[in-house]
């Protein structure tokens, strides 16, 4: 009994994640496969080819968005997406909604961006306890006029779904950078401190100096 239970949680271990790997897969594909929609019914697949080609709908979904990418590169693709973005705020409650998202896919996709790049060390929830956080940026508006001194907007993801968390506003001093890479820091999350990762390559290092070494703040 002892070994067909090992076998079965080694089983577990390979066959969990793979079939997880292949489902998050499937679901993208079939999708971005809705994009097909867009064409008219004589140049869908099943009308040229007789059925379905799976995967053609993220070709498809990938030239579109180099084409958009392509277009608005350039000076008159800027002020046509301008213009756009004009019209759209003009129009009650799609107003909200895409000013909203399009202020948090600007941050999250903005090459200049720097939201989600820094894994930081912070106290949380009560002193004396440390969680792994992502600064988001800087506080804004009136915010700042109620914060003495300088503070930092970071995230703090939960365990094990990281897309559910908590926003929180920190002294700068009391964050602690991480040397290691935000894809790191977030399966150290979601694996629930069990995927520890690997030390840095240069344990000795300064820590950077925006950031305090650890003993700085204990």
């Amino acid at each position: 009994m002892a070994a067909l239970r090992r076998w079965l949680f080694a089983g577990l271990l390979v066959i969990a994640p793979l079939a997880i790997t292949l489902w998050v897969l499937q679901w993208i594909v079939n999708t971005l496969d809705q994009t097909l929609l867009i064409l008219p019914g004589a140049w869908q697949p099943e009308h040229l080819f007789g059925f379905r080609i799976p995967g053609l709908g993220v070709l498809l979904a990938l030239a579109i968005l180099l084409f958009v990418g392509a277009v608005t590169s350039n000076f008159i693709g800027r002020k046509i997406v301008a213009w756009g973005d004009a019209v759209l705020n003009r129009i009650p409650v799609v107003r909200s909604i895409y000013s909203s998202v399009k202020q948090v896919s600007d941050t999250l996709f903005s090459p200049s961006g720097n939201a989600f790049r820094t894994a930081v060390l912070v106290e949380w929830p009560r002193p004396g306890m440390w969680t792994i956080a992502l600064i988001t940026g800087s506080p804004g508006g009136d915010v700042v006029n109620h914060l003495p001194g300088d503070f930092v907007s970071v995230y703090v993801p939960t365990t094990p779904n990281p897309t559910g968390g908590y926003f929180v506003i920190v002294p700068r001093k009391d964050c602690v950078e991480l040397r290691m890479s935000v894809d790191e820091a977030l399966r150290y999350v979601i694996s629930m401190g069990v995927v520890v990762p690997a030390a840095p390559a240069a344990p000795g290092a300064a820590p950077s100096p925006a950031l305090p070494d650890p003993a700085a703040i204990r």
